[in-house]
């Protein structure tokens, strides 16, 4: 479907003239604007039913919350917002006529107080019908603004509800003119959408998990996660007073190294005095480098990485973070307890490497600074050349002498932390090394990868490309 640019107005028009939606809006918080573009688009009332705004906590508590429980800003909110107002919508209306399809709108957002000292983002999203007497489809995003203004993000939630409505009715069809349709009218530099997810009997043959890559690919947010069962969520959400391992790696194929990584590190992670298991995760990252192929999503090639990550019991997260120390800063941002960062041999030696940190005024020591704030250590595993039993670790790695000053104190005061492992007689083999066994039919590659992993590659009939 090609996409045309509608100007805000006018896609109001088209909603309030030319469909069979009718419907309620409900906007609580710093949103009401939505509404507004209906109303002054003219024939609002062939789409408004009802619109509720509420300003105050109290009033928003007594209408979608009576137990006074959970976080305003959230998607738990949003979620009861649809449901009653959906709810209370077909109850009243079901019989008025039978070729109208309902709809609730709703949206939860915080803008920038007076002082501009709190984090502006919000949620919004759809419930509608698309066929008279059908069941719901559900449209759920969240928005994190970027203005130093509020009535500009104000501004912003208003153009971009009007979209989303719009989206949910004309562009249900196409998942990619659906996602950019959302930025239609606005400037990407004004906002970003971290999560977004789409459900119901229309919708259904979406997969979220590749609609998110889409977020990613199109620069309408930095990173985008999945937990241990392949569902979108929110980055603050999942994040929230949590202990963090992220390990980066391509992960094509998953073997029994990355495996043994992520345990020895989480095993290192526990020897913390205020450790919780429960309240720490462990994130497989992709760097939205190493899914393109010639500047284009393999979408097969995402999902095949995503299954089998997923089938040994790990959260995963892609992002456009090439370097470790924007990494590290997009994990800053979010209220979390403490972050380890897990990374080889082979790159550490690149994350030591002056040529990489040349547009930083600072330089190394400009990223350094940046790579490890108070609650940040990095977990180095070790290698070892083929043919020796030699064990490589984080002090036999060569470097520039006044590096060398840097990696020296980082060392004495556990800043770096090296992990043990025994798994010697594999730690030579690299992921390129299986990949390519696997691809010239070399059965040896099933001793490197475990049994669920091993499972997905024949069910599947695999035949990896790395792009790295």
């Amino acid at each position: 479907m090609k996409h045309e640019i509608i100007p805000t107005n006018r896609k109001a028009l088209i909603l309030n003239i030319d469909t069979q939606l009718y419907g309620s809006f409900a906007e609580i918080g710093g949103g009401q604007e939505v509404a507004r573009h209906f109303f002054q688009a003219g024939g609002a009332s062939g789409t408004v039913a009802k619109t509720i705004s509420a300003y105050d906590k109290r009033f928003s508590d007594s209408f979608y919350n009576k137990n006074k429980k959970g976080r305003h800003v959230s998607e738990a909110r949003l979620t009861k917002m649809l449901d009653s107002e959906y709810k209370e919508l077909t109850r009243l209306l079901t019989d008025e006529d039978e070729s109208t399809t309902f709809f609730a709108f709703a949206n939860t957002m915080e803008v920038l107080n007076y002082t501009k000292t709190n984090k502006s983002h919000g949620w919004m999203g759809v419930k509608y019908q698309l066929n008279p007497n059908s069941r719901p489809n559900i449209v759920i995003i969240h928005i994190k603004l970027l203005e130093n203004d509020a009535l500009m993000q104000q501004a912003t939630i208003g153009i971009l509800g009007v979209n989303l409505l719009y989206a949910c009715k004309f562009y249900y069809d196409s998942p990619t003119t659906f996602l950019k349709s959302l930025t239609d009218n606005l400037s990407i530099d004004r906002f970003r959408i971290t999560m977004m997810r789409m459900s119901g009997p229309d919708l259904d043959y979406v997969d979220n998990k590749l609609l998110a890559v889409q977020l990613v690919k199109n620069k309408m947010t930095r990173s985008i996660m999945f937990d241990k069962h392949g569902n979108v969520h929110q980055p603050s959400d999942m994040l929230y007073k949590k202990n963090v391992l992220a390990f980066r790696g391509s992960f094509l194929p998953v073997t029994y190294i990355a495996k043994d990584i992520l345990n020895k590190s989480m095993a290192l992670f526990a020897l913390d005095e205020d450790y919780e298991h429960d309240n720490t995760l462990s994130f497989c990252e992709l760097s939205i480098n190493n899914i393109l192929s010639k500047g284009e999503i393999d979408e097969q090639d995402f999902l095949n990485r995503v299954d089998m990550l997923v089938s040994i019991g790990q959260n995963v997260m892609i992002s456009d973070l090439p370097e470790y120390y924007k990494l590290v800063d997009f994990f800053s941002q979010f209220k979390m307890n403490k972050l380890r960062i897990v990374m080889g041999i082979p790159t550490f030696k690149k994350v030591l490497q002056k040529k990489y940190y040349s547009s930083l005024r600072g330089g190394i020591l400009e990223a350094i600074g940046k790579m490890f704030p108070s609650n940040m250590k990095l977990y180095i595993y070790p290698t070892r050349k083929a043919g020796s039993p030699d064990i490589i670790t984080s002090s036999d790695v060569d470097m520039d002498k006044d590096v060398q000053m840097l990696f020296d104190y980082l060392k004495a005061n556990r800043y770096i932390l090296d992990i043990k492992s025994e798994m010697k007689n594999q730690l030579h083999v690299s992921t390129r090394e299986v990949n390519s066994m696997i691809n010239s039919g070399n059965t040896d590659w099933e001793k490197y990868v475990p049994i669920s992993v091993c499972k997905i590659i024949k069910e599947k009939k695999l035949n990896l490309q790395s792009n790295k």
